[in-house]
């Protein structure tokens, strides 16, 4: 653990435990009710089990300002590299699966994690892509009663997916009364406000009246946080120390130059400033006097030192406008003789407008149409030599920005029957589950066709402000187009069933058995317009991308729990799941509880898991795509070693793979629980997750740093396989091939820590703390079978990091109708990307070490009357800005948007209005 941040956490743990020095208590568990834990099927006592659950409550969802399923996983330590809307940020607004807001459990994978509702299934995010998780736009936040976070896999239980953990968000139930909250979040520089209500409303007790119906209904909406309205950007001087991620498009344009354009013009002494001859293929008739703030001149950006370079963190938004709605009901129905008809419906919306940079475009000119060069030798060529043709990167500002309106729906239906029949107690459901999606294309995007005629013709000027023709001429070609469509369907019928089997020595033998039956279906469908490759800023993903897939999927498990001795409880648990067109895979697991003295336990586990290839590994179609900027060591080797000549954006093809088989998995557990007092709780434990088989591509940066083993994969202009134009003097890339497959494995381990402080009663009121923290020992990954691991440890590896060492810790304060709370979420720093290279000079980033960010909140409130209670929250107390990364993997550069927020300083008024 990092020296300030364990001072920090236990210096206010030794503060506390000052105020609330007394003789220890042992705990009992007399009177309190079995319920059934996530991770387990059985009733039981919570902290019986012998698995690490951990829970936030309802209570301190709400003392730490967190609104949204999403923002509410952002306290739980062991949640890293999980996708925000701030990853989703992309050139305009669109990467593959944009709008997925998902978990990771100990960062190994969004498809590693299991999201639950109420211990039941919801359809994954129906876009397809590399990640089949649970859209966090979809949980009702409004409605939850707590979150209970099982730190261990669950494939044994749950099937595919729980391999990191399991994620249950449970709602409230058995509500009685009418609820109504209100907040209005504003931010100190402003942008990124937030306004919230929710109305819960509930009728009938169970006991007394034999029924409880109840609803919830959430709207929230946030405002758009644009670059321009936070000073922390111009604070990380990206221009300055990253002007090779910036962008070579810029207005006015720059022009690129073929080798023997450079070279024709080198000869006659062409120079943009009228001082120096020009050097490098990329000039712009404007410099060194660009058009600031957005184009600047910057000799070592991707401009070069005779052209511009456009700060595109200028011309973006940090954080989309949102707009959601969301009604949960739940009703259940007491049949008498034990058993009770339960009916829950979730109803969701989610619309999130992300807003990207300006459109740009290569636009070809014939030279006649620049009059500086028509002037030299390139104007008096013959009209068919293609030297004639200028490429002009050009933005074009006048269309305004990119603008993509992502909606995501759901809908969830659940039928049940629960209760005793006999000595059984049982649950069954039939529940219906749909997300579906709509990516549109709103504003800024263009015609592709019409655009460049424009250019061709002069209609539109690249290397400046466009006249009232030019307006109107892109005017009409704005696009408005839902250019991606996707539905993903999962039904299903559960059932499970629990016993007493007799007793051992330690107490009752308790048996659960239970089965599942699941159809998964996805559907796929772009639009025309999209395939045919006409939207200029949203590149076509190529032909027969329109795909329908389904498939059935059928499990049996039972558990047993066996108390051998009075301090022994011996739990075990199989699970077989068969998946059609996959086969079949079999799970156990095994979990021991040792408990000499009600204050202490020792708990273990171990167990296998695995995850299921989706519909989109197995069937989705070939896809192009490009790579981040590499260079290419078989080329660099035919140009002297040139990063400006040899690295470069290469294209790509991504394929599916339907011979694909799960991902392997194998779990371990370790951990002792101390609660001494009824003032102190302690947990700490130890876990180790080894995965095998997993389902991805080799890295591009992989092939091409071992360019001969892959070779394969590789295809190059001077290669005459009929893939690309043939060129026999061309050795850079044409195209590489990407293919998902098993391969691989996948190691992390660590130490989750829990301390707690409950109910120390003062002269000054009653306090309590709570410090969660996860310290990773090991997380390394080995792309392919018999290549070296590579560990992401404390370091960003391609797609991002793994702190060592992250935490929550919460203080919170009572004295009579007044509370309080002060919050810490801290992650610890690491050695950066460190791998961005300037293509035009060569170079690559200065090396970086990203700084620890650490964020405070605080909160207040009042119980004014018995019915109104009012809430005063500020998030981000010391205003503290995202750290500084050179991190390449993001569109958002400058900082790594996967675990930051850009919002600053926050404060939050809000009211509780309750009537029982």
């Amino acid at each position: 653990m990092p020296r300030q941040a364990c001072a920090c956490a236990w210096a206010a743990a030794a503060l506390l435990a000052g105020l609330c020095a007394g003789p220890a208590t042992a705990q009992s568990g007399t009177g309190a009710q079995r319920v059934v834990i996530t991770g387990s099927a059985l009733k039981t006592l919570e902290g019986e089990t012998a698995l690490p659950v951990q829970t936030l409550t309802r209570e301190e969802i709400g003392k730490a300002g967190a609104t949204t399923a999403s923002e509410v996983l952002a306290l739980v330590s062991a949640n890293t590299k999980g996708l925000t809307d701030g990853v989703s940020i992309s050139t305009g607004g669109y990467r593959d699966q944009t709008g997925l807001n998902a978990a990771n459990l100990r960062g190994i994978g969004v498809s590693s994690t299991l999201v639950l509702l109420n211990g039941r299934r919801l359809a994954n995010f129906a876009s397809p892509g590399d990640d089949a998780g649970v859209d966090l736009h979809n949980i009702p936040a409004a409605a939850l009663d707590r979150v209970e976070v099982l730190l261990d896999g669950a494939s044994a239980l749950y099937g595919t997916d729980a391999v990191g953990g399991v994620i249950n968000f449970i709602t409230r139930s058995d509500y009685q009364g009418l609820e109504l909250n209100a907040s209005v979040s504003r931010t100190r520089e402003g942008g990124a406000g937030k306004r919230t209500a929710s109305l819960a409303a509930g009728a009938g007790e169970l006991g007394r009246d034999g029924f409880n119906v109840f609803g919830v209904l959430d709207l929230q909406r946030t405002d758009a946080l644009s670059t321009s309205q936070r000073r922390f950007i111009s604070d990380l001087r990206i221009p300055e120390r990253l002007p090779h991620l910036l962008s070579s498009y810029t207005s006015p344009g720059n022009i690129r130059l073929s080798g023997s354009q450079r070279d024709l013009l080198q000869a006659e002494g062409f120079s943009t400033n009228g001082v120096d001859v020009i050097q490098n293929r990329t000039i712009n008739l404007s410099a060194p006097d660009c058009q600031a703030p957005h184009s600047l001149y910057l000799p070592q950006g991707v401009g070069g030192v005779d052209g511009c370079t456009y700060d595109y963190m200028r011309d973006v938004e940090l954080a989309p406008r949102s707009e959601s709605l969301s009604l949960l009901t739940r009703g259940t129905l007491d049949l008498g003789g034990g058993t009770q008809l339960f009916a829950e419906a979730l109803l969701a919306r989610a619309k999130t407008y992300y807003v990207g940079t300006s459109n740009r475009v290569n636009a070809d000119l014939d030279v006649s149409l620049i009059p500086r060069l028509a002037a030299t030798g390139l104007g008096a060529l013959a009209e068919d030599d293609e030297d004639r043709i200028i490429t002009v990167r050009t933005r074009i500002l006048e269309a305004g920005r990119r603008q993509s309106e992502l909606t995501s729906t759901a809908q969830r239906w659940v039928l049940g029957l629960s209760g005793a029949s006999g000595a059984w107690d049982y649950d069954a459901a039939l529940t219906h589950s749909v997300n579906g999606v709509k990516d549109r294309d709103a504003h800024g995007y263009l015609l592709y066709t019409p655009l460049m005629d424009g250019y061709a013709s002069g209609v539109l000027n690249p290397f400046g402000q466009m006249d009232a023709a030019g307006r109107a001429y892109l005017d009409s070609l704005q696009v408005d187009d839902v250019a991606r469509r996707a539905k993903g369907t999962l039904d299903s019928v559960d059932a499970k069933a629990s016993r007493q089997l007799g007793r051992l020595s330690g107490g009752p033998v308790q048996l659960a058995l239970g089965a599942e039956l699941r159809r998964e279906r996805a559907w796929f469908k772009p639009s025309e317009l999209l395939v045919s490759d006409e939207i200029q800023g949203d590149p076509s993903p190529g032909d027969g991308q329109a795909t329908d897939q389904r498939r059935r999927v059928a499990a049996a498990f039972g558990e047993l729990a066996l108390p051998l001795a009075p301090a022994w409880l011996l739990q075990l648990a199989v699970r077989h799941d068969h998946y059609q067109q996959v086969g079949g895979t079999t799970n156990p697991k095994a979990g021991l509880r040792f408990q000499p003295a009600p204050e202490w336990l020792l708990r273990a586990s171990a167990g296998t898991g695995f995850r299921a290839p989706s519909l989109s590994d197995l069937y989705r179609p070939a896809r192009a795509g490009q790579t981040s900027v590499l260079p290419d060591p078989v080329y660099c080797a035919d140009n002297d070693n040139d990063y400006s000549v040899c690295a470069d954006n290469w294209d790509t093809a991504h394929f599916s793979n339907p011979r694909l088989k799960p991902e392997r998995s194998r779990q371990f557990s370790l951990g002792l629980v101390m609660d001494p007092s009824r003032h102190w709780f302690v947990s700490l434990d130890w876990w180790a997750i080894h995965k095998r088989d997993l389902i991805s591509e080799i890295g591009e940066d992989v092939i091409l740093a071992n360019p001969a083993k892959y070779a394969g994969l590789i295809h190059r202009y001077n290669e005459d396989e009929g893939l690309c134009d043939y060129d026999p003097d061309d050795s850079s890339i044409c195209l590489i091939e990407l293919h998902k497959a098993n391969r691989g494995k996948e190691v992390v381990r660590g130490l989750d820590l829990v301390v707690q402080l409950r109910g120390a009663r003062t002269a000054w009121g009653e306090w309590g703390a709570k410090l969660a923290g996860t310290q990773v020992l090991s997380a390394k990954r080995q792309t392919a079978p018999g290549d070296p691991y590579v560990s992401n440890l404390g370091r960003f590896v391609t797609d991002g990091v793994v702190q060592r060492w992250r935490h929550r810790l919460s203080v919170d304060w009572g004295h009579g109708a007044w509370a309080a709370s002060l919050g810490n979420t801290y992650s610890a720093g690491y050695t950066d990307q460190n791998s961005a290279i300037d293509t035009d000079s060569g170079s690559v980033v200065a090396a970086n070490r990203v700084k620890a960010y650490s964020l405070w909140d605080a909160s207040a409130s009042w119980q004014a009357t018995p019915q109104l209670r009012l809430r005063l929250g500020v998030q981000n107390l010391r205003d503290t800005a995202p750290p500084y990364s050179n991190q390449a993997y993001h569109f958002i550069n400058g900082y790594d948007p996967s675990y930051t927020d850009p919002r600053g300083r926050t404060t939050t008024l809000g009211l509780q209005l309750a009537l029982r």
